[in-house]
């Protein structure tokens, strides 16, 4: 079955909820960016009171091949409150917890 859920993320380095190293391990679908983590993570990394993890902004357009292409993902992404601002620079938003309906419903 293909996966088409989203673009996937593979995050390898996490400090203080920011995604420092990262990769794409699938192209398709860049507007729902999925994230994936394959790192060492401690206390206030990535658990439920350390908030979501975020990806710079920066990193995200080169993943998706460029400003052009990036722009209208971001501005959709945006507007459904996945682009915040931390320490002065934009950055995608990745809550650590969602729940999902396992149900298929």
């Amino acid at each position: 079955m293909p996966h088409n859920r989203g673009v996937r993320i593979r995050a390898v380095s996490v400090f203080e909820g920011v995604i420092y190293n990262s990769h794409v391990m699938d192209w398709s679908h860049p507007e729902r960016p999925t994230l994936e983590v394959d790192a060492v993570l401690r206390p206030g990394d990535a658990d439920a009171t350390s908030g979501p993890l975020l990806l710079p902004v920066a990193e995200f357009i080169v993943m998706v091949g460029g400003v052009d292409v990036a722009r209208p993902i971001l501005l959709d992404l945006a507007a459904r409150g996945r682009v915040t601002t931390h320490q002065g620079v934009d950055h995608l938003v990745f809550p650590t917890w969602t729940t999902i309906d396992a149900s298929g419903t």
